[in-house]
């Protein structure tokens, strides 16, 4: 099974705002879709709050939460305890890259060594993975913005392994997409 970590910054390592998004990025919207739709993806609590009701589970990926909380509960979330948990789950039962099928669901399929669970926040969640990561997509944004999160710092383990060019959104926000692995 492959962990992977996938999020935006902005300048200083910026990912969050009082449990938003201090930006609107339509293009990286597309490239989170792109990579985890058809996998397992695990979120913080405060992260799943934080979707909006119409996104709530995300499509297409088996939704995992991880919370403290044991009679946590939310219709098309699945509720795991720990990393450890999440891991074992989506080795046991996840969908896997291709698995979603035509229509697009994460019902049951594949998985073992092929499956590949991604991490999609938030902060804390995103520190304590990064040990256990050996994939890393970052979307870079030229943007100077305030923030209480920010994104883990990426160490000497990984390498940096492509990035695109800087490109413009639409709404006139320079990034670039990144990847590492170990």
């Amino acid at each position: 099974m492959t962990l992977g970590m996938i999020w935006a910054e902005a300048r200083g390592g910026i990912i969050g705002d009082g449990g938003t998004i201090p930006w609107r990025l339509p293009e990286d919207l597309a490239h989170f879709k792109e990579l985890t739709l058809g996998d397992t993806v695990l979120m913080g609590r405060k992260t799943w709050d934080s979707l909006p009701d119409r996104f709530r589970p995300l499509p297409g990926r088996r939704n995992l939460v991880l919370t403290r909380d044991d009679a946590w509960s939310a219709e098309g979330a699945e509720v795991v305890h720990s990393i450890a948990d999440a891991t074992t789950m989506a080795a046991a039962g996840g969908t896997s890259r291709g698995a979603a099928g035509a229509s697009g669901t994460a019902a049951d399929a594949g998985a073992g060594a092929d499956a590949l669970l991604w991490i999609i926040g938030g902060g804390e969640l995103y520190r304590q993975a990064l040990p256990l990561a050996s994939r890393l997509e970052v979307t870079e944004l030229d943007l100077g913005v305030r923030g209480d999160t920010r994104a883990p710092a990426i160490d000497a383990r990984f390498a940096r392994v492509a990035a695109s060019p800087w490109l413009e959104s639409t709404t006139g926000i320079r990034y670039r997409f990144v990847s590492y692995a170990r």
